[in-house]
């Protein structure tokens, strides 16, 4: 599971076998885990994140989609 930035306590990263699956990024600190797609930016999965924690992490990924898409398209190959 490649990591591609860390930022305040919180992990980005993405596994090697979702390929198939529409850009996304996963993010996770201290055992709490969520999932965000990337075009548009929306919500698809959260286990323990507060409300607030949701709201940064969501401007975070915002920030920094477009690197997201770059390595994510870096990795698995080519535009989609």
């Amino acid at each position: 599971m490649p990591a591609v930035l860390r930022v305040r306590g919180f992990r980005f990263f993405f596994f090697s076998m979702e390929g198939r699956e529409p850009p996304h990024i996963h993010v996770s600190h201290a055992g709490r885990y969520a999932k965000f797609w990337l075009e548009p930016v929306t919500l698809a999965d959260v286990q323990g994140f507060r409300d607030h924690e949701l709201t940064e992490i969501r401007r975070l990924v915002f920030e920094n989609r477009h690197f997201f898409l770059e390595k994510w398209h870096g990795y698995f190959g080519g535009e989609r």
